[in-house]
């Protein structure tokens, strides 16, 4: 508690009314929050079972929960605290409640790829011809999650052809869902919300076990989060929110930043603590970001300011166009290296789109500076892969009714919502597996006899590869398998020539993969095996991505939120691009400029603004304009480089030097 400052003490200290804290870019809100559950547990008394937390990313939590088990260690143990994401939350209480949310123990939550399956399937519309169609029908079935509502509330006033879409198959969306004992991601916020408010026994129970409830990000929460935490907070006594509405920057996935001013409508007594003292960022950059977000409209005023010192001007750059634009920002960071001896990791290159990062990645890989390019797919997240591989699952474990669902229209086989209601009712009555379904005598009489004939076949290849791969022939069981479904041919039935190569390439690698897995072991490894260490290795793979490396970061505005860096390039300060051109059409551009915001505020030491004189899109060099968020920000502190400057001598020498030396260095 001596290291908080008195108005983090003030917020870590508050009990009795509801309490909201208005926590600015770098103002140490996560150490108010951890100081404040270790404070409850210390000095009030408090079991860690009677606390929650919640915030919206895995890595978050982690970080908090870590935080708080180092502030209390060796003077309690917080064994039963849960801190954990919105999603985390919902599945705990779905999980402890699934037979009054209708379902069967061991239920499935089915990722959003998957559930644009479904909606394709739902609308017997082909992923290749009409995915936008698709995909913006899920869309606007996530929304109408997200705002709360269900089928049974869903009034539709619109002439609007998806909304239309959509809500002709929403109720038949979560049959399916319901029939195959699955929810999707929003489910697992909007099922808690109905079993709360719906059932008053569910209801108490968890306002009893939740007592101290803290929220981190508040203003990102959406319509139907604000309604979960307002359903266990009960009277708000024990309530206490963390967010910042200048930060607010994902209304385009449902946020709404307006939830922090309903709160004043909900709990009349609620206390008020703004925390404004920034421990990341030079005075210099906290001065322009203040005048920056100072053009929008703020309900909440605040000003950033630090004692870190006032640091060196921003730097505004303008290329020729976006190859002269990579150039000049890999130059500067070279420069940096060299005459700092700065890390890799000090640099962050931000972003409004991921395109603008392609030449950045050419111009980096010339001067051989090692990069992390945030956003990019895992091979094992691709359709192809997660296809076979969930035919795989399901010759290891025949219980994995995911892995049942994803495979059982995949190639398409004519299995519909009706039919698969059937077959999980059966399933529920005879108290086994989807899979083992297909064995059962009754199924001849719950579905139609073509379908009770594909589901047998696919059965027999099933056993047959399975019986192949226990004897010691795990890569050609696989074989047989992929042959056996004609998915290379499926895949060019689907796809278009190039993509389905590509992604036939793919499969193949998968194969290999395994295959020199199971030819390096000194073990006879079954396929199971084999399996079990694909998935590991790719979970390991992912939290190695997250470990600290000496790589250049180059990432959209919206990925860096959360993060610091000593030095900071934003590219493509652009009109059409930061503000993006739809947010001009619309008029909306309040929440470009907070994104914009964001960017600065991830600066620790030094910020960089680049834009071009040309750019090129769809092929053509168009003319462009210096983003009118440039002429909000402070004159006084900016230090224009124009694009007739010549680069000093001097400076170009630096940069030869730290080329040179990094060839020296690759060389040993």
């Amino acid at each position: 508690m001596n290291q908080l400052n008195p108005p983090q003490k003030q917020a870590a200290q508050h009990t009795g009314t509801p309490l909201l804290v208005l926590a600015g870019a770098g103002s140490g809100k996560t150490r108010v929050i951890t100081q404040k559950i270790a404070w409850l547990m210390e000095e009030r008394a408090v079991s860690p079972t009677d606390i929650t937390a919640v915030t919206f990313t895995n890595k978050a939590a982690r970080e908090m929960k870590h935080r708080v088990s180092d502030t209390v260690a060796g003077r309690g143990s917080i064994k039963g605290l849960t801190v954990s994401t919105f999603h985390s939350l919902g599945m705990k209480i779905l999980k402890a409640e699934a037979i009054s949310a209708g379902l069967r123990k061991g239920f499935s939550i089915i990722d959003p790829r998957d559930a644009v399956n479904v909606v394709a399937d739902l609308m017997r519309t082909d992923l290749t011809t009409g995915r936008e169609l698709i995909e913006r029908t899920y869309q606007r079935i996530s929304s109408w999650k997200n705002l709360g509502i269900t089928p049974e509330t869903l009034i539709v006033e619109d002439d609007d052809p998806i909304t239309r879409a959509a809500a002709s198959i929403y109720q038949q969306y979560q049959r399916y869902l319901l029939a195959c004992n699955s929810v999707d991601l929003d489910d697992l916020i909007l099922g808690p919300v109905k079993l709360i408010r719906e059932y008053p026994d569910v209801r108490e129970r968890w306002q009893r076990k939740i007592k101290y409830l803290l929220v981190d990000e508040y203003q990102d929460t959406n319509g139907v989060q604000y309604q979960l935490i307002k359903l266990l907070a009960k009277d708000g006594r024990r309530l206490t929110v963390v967010g910042d509405d200048d930060q607010s920057i994902y209304a385009w996935r449902g946020a709404q930043p307006e939830n922090l001013l309903q709160l004043k409508e909900d709990y009349p007594d609620l206390q008020m603590i703004k925390l404004e003292q920034n421990y990341r960022s030079f005075g210099r950059i906290l001065k322009v970001a203040n005048h920056l977000i100072g053009n929008n409209p703020r309900p909440f005023e605040k000003s950033l300011w630090s004692e870190l010192g006032y640091g060196d001007p921003i730097e505004i750059f303008q290329a020729k166009n976006e190859e002269h634009e990579a150039e000049k920002v890999v130059s500067s960071i070279m420069k940096q290296q060299f005459q700092h001896d700065a890390k890799n990791k000090d640099f962050a290159i931000l972003y409004r789109s991921n395109h603008l990062a392609r030449i950045l990645e050419i111009k980096l890989r010339e001067m051989r500076i090692p990069y992390k390019l945030s956003g990019g797919h895992s091979f094992f997240e691709r359709t192809e892969i997660r296809d076979v591989l969930a035919y795989l699952r399901l010759l290891t474990n025949p219980s994995d009714d995911s892995a049942f669902l994803r495979i059982i229209n995949t190639p398409r086989r004519g299995i519909g919502a009706t039919s698969l209601e059937k077959i999980a009712d059966l399933a529920t009555r005879s108290q086994q597996g989807l899979f083992d379904t297909v064995f059962d005598v009754e199924l001849a009489t719950t579905i139609k006899a073509k379908q009770c004939e594909t589901l047998k076949e696919l059965a027999s290849l099933l056993v047959d590869v399975t019986q192949q791969a226990e004897a010691n022939n795990p890569i050609g069981a696989i074989e047989t398998l992929l042959e056996g479904i004609g998915y290379e041919r499926w895949l060019s039935e689907t796809c278009e020539v190039d993509a389905a190569k590509k992604r036939w390439e793919n499969v193949r690698l998968l194969i290999t993969w395994i295959e020199e897995s199971y030819n390096k072991s000194t073990e006879n490894l079954s396929l199971s095996d084999l399996i079990n260490e694909l998935i590991l290795t790719d979970i390991l793979d992912k939290q190695g991505e997250e470990e600290e490396q000496d790589l250049v970061h180059l990432m959209t505005l919206h990925a860096a939120k959360g993060l610091e860096f000593k030095n900071v390039y934003i590219i493509g300060v652009e009109e059409d691009i930061l503000p993006h051109r739809v947010s001009i059409t619309e008029g909306s551009c309040e929440e470009e400029r907070r994104l914009f915001y964001v960017g600065i505020t991830r600066a620790m030491q030094k910020l960089t603004l680049s834009y071009a004189a040309k750019r090129k899109r769809f092929g053509d060099h168009i003319e462009c304009d210096p983003s009118r968020f440039i002429n909000e920000l402070p004159s006084e502190d900016l230090n224009w480089i124009k694009l007739e400057s010549e680069t000093p001598v001097a400076q170009q020498q630096d940069v030869g030097r730290a080329y040179l030396a990094k060839i020296r260095a690759a060389r040993g």
